[in-house]
């Protein structure tokens, strides 16, 4: 039997770097954290970057910046149901620990999706499927011999591993952790509880878990990171708990805010999948039912307009509060198992709430997910980032030297963000000694996932125009 996890550990506040800023229990340390993603260029991104919906021109349609909002609202409320519980079990010892669980869970909801390239899911999928192709062909084969030559290793599995399985849950820690550049190489520097939970997978892309899964949770190049929350926090390979109540609010927010915004769009038809749904509320929960029949004859009588919408929007608090009720009922009767690492699956699919998840779910996949628009969308998603790829990628692996802006290859290298070049010029002590030609290929390959991966939909379309001369400066 694996041993309990241990609260004082998992609400970490340490850091890599010492923070010199005072800790005051009404601001603490998972606040800052907070603060300091909250005003990030990261984060701001994450407003041009579709939820489901790529590239849409109303303001009504989430984005999945106002998804990562509504995942860090839920979080919280379940955060503090869940910790006011811990403290009258006496597991926490004063109210503070509480508000420590809520803010931590309150803000790695909030950077929960930070990682995820242009396009969604879909993009994640693009970038796999790019590398495995590649790394199976004559190039690579050419390439790495190159390095091989100049005396680098060839790359290892579990460096291969992240580009063929890349996740944008592992790219939002490294943003995080080093990307999010503000005096040092320690990016953000977040505190090591909130990256911790923020790993939703952990271990590394060579782990078995990920034959399974095809899930991971930090790059080779965050493997010492991985060791200092391993042996500050405790997890080994477990989830923190906070990480189940992260993963149920993002189920929670997006099972039931796609839906809305498939209805908005016109393309669900909610009159129709309702009465499904109507049964089941009304053989499960008679009072949820009749507090919904209530508005929805209420909406008939005063005329209101967009009734469809409307009724939709009652609906998803009627359900997202059947859900968080459910949740908080498992991880309390889970408790000793999530805290042990054993427990499997996620919380909402252990709950009573389940039937109505797998409802929703279905109805999202029958009209949104697979709605002409999305799918022709991804499909321009797929030529864009594949065709970045292939020029970033053939550009910056072939640069022997210092590049000047001569050439085609150089040319590529310097529209890379400054930020993230100067990223690979650090070395152990954090100074710019590095010159580029020193760079690995493993390396190389990481600057152009996080570039490519940093990119707006917009920004990667429109590039993509540029590059391709459909579209001039």
């Amino acid at each position: 039997m694996s041993a309990k996890m241990n609260w004082d550990h998992l609400l970490n506040k340490k850091r890599q770097r010492k923070t010199q800023s005072k800790t005051m229990p009404y601001r603490n340390e998972f606040d800052k954290d907070y603060d300091r993603i909250i005003y990030s260029s990261s984060l701001r991104r994450l407003q041009d970057k579709a939820q489901v919906f790529p590239l849409q021109e109303n303001d009504f349609t989430r984005t999945r910046l106002t998804h990562s909002m509504e995942v860090a609202s839920l979080g919280r409320s379940m955060a503090w149901n869940i910790g006011s519980w811990l403290l009258e079990e006496k597991r926490f010892k004063n109210f503070w620990e509480v508000k420590e669980l809520a803010s931590l869970v309150e803000v790695s909801c909030l950077v929960h999706d930070l990682g995820n390239p242009p396009f969604g899911h879909y993009g994640e999928d693009i970038i796999r499927n790019w590398f495995n192709n590649w790394f199976n062909s004559h190039d690579f084969k050419k390439v790495e011999n190159k390095y091989v030559e100049k005396g680098f290793c060839p790359l290892g599995n579990q460096q291969k591993n992240d580009f063929i399985y890349f996740e944008g849950n592992a790219q939002a820690i490294r943003i995080l952790s080093k990307l999010q550049f503000l005096n040092d190489q320690y990016g953000a520097n977040f505190t090591y509880g909130t990256l911790a939970t923020l790993m939703k997978y952990p271990w590394a892309s060579d782990h078995p878990q990920v034959i399974n899964k095809k899930k991971f949770g930090y790059f080779y190049a965050e493997k010492e990171l991985f060791e200092k929350l391993h042996k500050e926090v405790g997890i080994g390979d477990r989830r923190h708990p906070a990480t189940h109540i992260l993963e149920a609010a993002d189920d929670i927010a997006y099972l039931t805010a796609d839906i809305e915004d498939g209805v908005k769009k016109g393309i669900v038809k909610w009159e129709k999948e309702y009465q499904d749904i109507a049964a089941y509320l009304q053989l499960n929960y008679p009072d949820k039912y009749d507090y919904l029949e209530k508005y929805r004859k209420q909406v008939i009588q005063y005329k209101v307009p967009n009734n469809d919408l409307v009724n939709v929007q009652n609906f998803k608090v009627i359900a997202q509060g059947i859900m968080i009720e459910a949740v908080v009922e498992v991880f309390k009767d889970n408790y000793n198992e999530i805290m042990e690492g054993t427990f499997r699956g996620s919380l909402l699919d252990a709950s009573t709430a389940k039937e109505l998840a797998k409802k929703l779910e279905r109805i999202s996949i029958k009209y949104c997910y697979n709605d002409e628009e999305v799918l022709a969308l991804e499909l321009v998603g797929d030529r864009v980032i594949s065709d970045l790829l292939h020029l970033f990628v053939d550009a910056v692996v072939n640069i022997e030297e210092d590049p000047k802006t001569k050439l085609k290859k150089e040319k590529l290298f310097h529209l890379i963000s400054k930020n993230f070049r100067h990223i690979q010029s650090l070395d152990n002590s954090g100074l710019p000694n590095i010159e580029f030609e020193n760079v690995s290929l493993y390396n190389r390959l990481l600057l152009v996932t996080d570039f490519i991966s940093g990119m707006t939909d917009s920004y990667a379309v429109n590039l993509h125009q540029k590059l391709l001369g459909v579209k001039l400066p």
